[in-house]
Order: structure tokens, then sequence, then C-alpha cells
């Protein structure tokens, strides 16, 4: 029987996931940080105790396993992999692959091994696998390095500055300037200016659901956030697919993120897929529809040549590591 182990490291957890063929869950790992540019030593170290657990649970060693798929935080370049592929080699697995966890979360929310996706949660990233499987990622690395600004962080950032222009009256009027200071703990905006002048006060990330809500209650200043960031994000997209030739493909682009993936103002997602289709006129914009994890092992799967039926795909939304979010050691 053929078995596939995945793997998703990322700077807060590492989740493994180690199936039959049929897409049954045989064992689960959960461990901490698996980002090696955060810490390298505690990486190593939490993704080698996520796979033992899942090995251990199954009562398999690496040498039974089909394939095995790395997601890995942080795998952005060549210098990376200098460090990642003597850290996994490590592990022992005989048959395997490393690529950035954007890679499986595309695999966890299309039908086929090619694709695109784009996250934009704390951070933002973009990916896109052609049929030939050349992938190429852009993101990560901020404003300065080409990057959007639709972030999480950046909206957050969007609704305090909005608030503080409305007020000085170098902005358009926006409710922003009455909920973020309320949301902040704030009763004025200069109180809250005055905070982040004198006292190091920084927009906390939760304020950048409030561009949401202000777009919900019919906000301009909000939509056109909204609006801005969304084109640029499926700029990003579209870039990505004419380097790899994939401007007459059917195939899906994935969102991922809290900021793409979970709200429900579709103002953003309507201006990535606009500006997404101008290029690409056959994509189907979609959402993540299991946990990433389960994206490293359709991966495995990929690379061993095996094609996940709709059954496998079935059992893979249906494992959940909800559960194990206690046990995640730091």
């Amino acid at each position: 029987m053929n078995l596939f182990l995945g793997v998703d490291a990322g700077g807060s957890k590492t989740y493994s996931l180690l199936v039959n063929e049929k897409g049954e869950a045989l064992g689960r790992g959960a461990s901490g940080n698996g980002n090696h540019q955060i810490d390298p030593l505690q990486a190593e170290k939490n993704i080698a105790s996520a796979c033992k657990q899942a090995l251990d649970e199954a009562g398999i060693s690496p040498e039974d396993l089909t394939y095995t798929y790395f997601g890995l935080a942080g795998a952005d370049r060549e210098p990376d992999y200098k460090v990642l592929r003597p850290m996994i080699a490590k592990l022992g697995f005989p048959r395997y692959s490393i690529a950035c966890d954007t890679m499986i979360a595309m695999r966890a929310g299309t039908k086929s091994p090619f694709g695109a996706v784009v996250i934009s949660g704390t951070g933002f990233n973009a990916a896109a696998r052609n049929r030939a499987g050349e992938e190429l990622l852009y993101g990560g690395f901020g404003f300065l390095f080409g990057d959007g600004q639709g972030s999480g962080r950046d909206m957050a950032n969007f609704a305090f500055r909005s608030a503080i222009r409305a007020w000085d009256g170098r902005g358009a009027k926006t409710v922003l300037s009455e909920i973020v200071p309320k949301a902040a703990g704030f009763e004025s905006v200069p109180q809250m200016l005055d905070a982040a002048l004198d006292d190091n006060y920084r927009p906390p990330l939760d304020l950048a659901k409030l561009i949401f809500e202000a777009a919900d209650m019919g906000d301009e200043v909000a939509i056109d956030i909204l609006t801005e960031q969304g084109s640029e994000h499926g700029n990003a997209v579209a870039a990505l697919i004419k380097r790899l030739g994939m401007q007459d493909d059917d195939f899906e682009v994935v969102l991922g993120g809290s900021i793409l993936a979970k709200s429900q103002n579709t103002t953003m997602v309507d201006a990535l897929e606009e500006t997404v289709k101008r290029t690409a006129p056959k994509v189907k914009v979609t959402r993540i529809t299991m946990e990433p994890v389960a994206g490293a092992v359709l991966s495995a799967m990929d690379c061993a040549n095996y094609e996940a039926s709709p059954d496998v795909m079935n059992n893979l939304r249906e494992i959940s590591f909800s559960e194990l979010k206690g046990d995640i050691e730091q």
C-alpha cells in the first residue's frame, strides 16, 4: 500500500500528516516553529518532532513511505535551501521534496497539481506552478521589494493612517476616523496620535478588519483601499502567470490567509479576480478547501505520480488539526 507524509512548517506551528492511498489519516503530529529564518535549531527540532509523532502513531518507519513532501516557511531562495537541504536530509526519508509552504497552500485548494495562489494574512505571498512543474514565487519581503500593501499588517496601517488623514483634513472623510480610535481603546484621533508619537503605540493587527467593516457601510475610502490592493494582488498573480506561460490554461487561483480567505466583504477578491482574468480568462478563483498540510500530502502524491481520486480529496478535507493546537511546543 502507498503511504504519504506531508509536512507544513510555519513560524508558529508545524503539522505533519501521514495517510494511506485512500487519503485516510494514519498519523498526525504537531509542534512549534518550523521556520529556519526564525531559529534554525528550533525549526529542525520541531520538524523532526512532528514527523516522528506521525510515524509513531502510524507504527511505521521512514523507509515505509512512498513519498514525503515538506512545505516550509522561509524556503524562498537558494541561500535558504542551502540550510534546508541538509536539515531535512538528516531526517532519513529516502524519497522527498522541499518547497515553500506557499505551494502546499495552493495544492490545498486545487483539483490538479498546477495553478496559482495568493496568500494575504499577516504578510503577503503569491506563487504559481505550470503544467510542466515550473514554479515561481513573489512576496514576503515587503513594499520596498515590490510587494503590494494588502496584507493584514498593511491594512491595519491603512486603517490608522486613513483615520488620521480624515481628522486632519489631508484625506477624504471616512467612518474609519470614528471606529479606529474606538477599537484601539482611545477616545479620539488626537489621543491615538499622541500615543503613537509619544508612547510608541503601533496599530494592532486586528485593526485590519475595520477596513472591511467600513466598506460594508459603503465607506468610499475603505472601498478604494480594498479595490486598489485587490488589484495589486491580482497583478502579482497575473505577472507569474505570464512568466510561466499559463495565460491560455484552465486552472484555479487559490486564496489563502485571513485577509482573503475569511473576509465576507468581496471588494478585494472581486478586484483581484477581475485583474487576473484580464491575463488568464479561464481561471477560477477559489479558496483553500482543506488543511494546508493536506496540500503537502497531495504534493507527495503528485511527486509519486499517484492521482488523487475524488474520494481521496473528500477524505483529506475531513481531516482537522484543531484538537492538536494545544499540544504545540514553542
